[in-house]
């Protein structure tokens, strides 16, 4: 369904921020992409779903193909037609909209009005709490609730894939599993393709299919999510596990032992 080949970006025409990235996302397939801070994660979504320009970043090499359509000079509205729909970081709603405004939003783009109406519905179906608060203004729902809004958003697009970035950030640990087990039935009910960003990897790998680790700009590792959680480097860089399985922070890692067949 998409692929990203050999792809750099650069901000301000000097900061080159992916450095030559490639991978691809199958059509029903979860995909993680795991990395630390400053990696480049957010920076590949914003690739693929035309929002670099508000950055003043963009794509200087490389190609980006969905449905085999090339999409990396597209502008964003025209990528959500296409059937990609981002979330972004920081749960962005319209604080001043209510809830059922801040939905419609998400259909903007969308030619079959009649059916606006039943997906509402379904949104409603998964997050119990906003039909709720359907009346409410978004501005005061609660993080979780924000989070729930922005997702419910983009199902209202009706995308083929959706983009989430940090979806755990912020929120309480079982207001996260709430939301990746709706993400993880969004995906196996509606069909919807997810490309997720997330610093818990945990999490992240528990709902995946497939996943790529990512270090400065590039892909170092990849496989499925049952290869990723049982390497060894990985359970103690990204997970936090020592061989015995005990917590071990990241500052406690002394080294960090890159297999050459990462890179190959």
């Amino acid at each position: 369904m998409l692929q990203l080949n050999n792809v750099e970006v650069i901000y301000n025409d000097v900061i080159l921020v992916l450095k030559g990235l490639s991978m691809e996302v199958k059509q029903g397939q979860i995909v993680a992409l795991l990395g630390a801070n400053g990696a480049g994660k957010s920076t590949t979504l914003k690739a693929i779903s035309g929002l670099l320009k508000p950055d003043d970043g963009e794509v200087t090499d490389g190609s980006i193909l969905f449905m085999g359509q090339p999409i990396h000079n597209k502008d964003a509205e025209d990528i959500v037609r296409a059937g990609i729909f981002q979330v972004m970081e920081g749960r962005r709603v319209f604080e001043h909209l209510t809830v059922e405004e801040n939905l419609q939003a998400g259909a903007y783009t969308r030619r079959d009005r009649r059916n606006i109406a039943r997906d509402m519905e379904r949104v409603y179906d998964y997050f119990p709490r906003m039909a709720q608060r359907r009346h409410q203004q978004a501005g005061f729902l609660s993080g979780g609730e924000q989070q729930m809004l922005a997702i419910g958003r983009a199902l209202m697009a009706r995308p083929k894939l959706m983009l989430l970035d940090e979806p755990s950030l912020g929120l309480a640990p079982l207001l996260v599993r709430e939301i990746f087990d709706i993400i993880k039935r969004i995906n196996a009910e509606e069909g919807t393709t997810i490309l997720l960003v997330e610093q818990n990897a945990t999490l992240a790998l528990g709902i995946a299919d497939y996943g790529y680790i990512m270090e400065n700009g590039r892909v170092v590792l990849e496989g499925t999510a049952e290869q990723l959680a049982n390497n060894e480097d990985v359970k103690e860089f990204y997970l936090g596990l020592t061989e015995v399985g005990k917590r071990k922070s990241y500052r406690e890692v002394k080294h960090y032992k890159r297999r050459k067949r990462w890179l190959s």
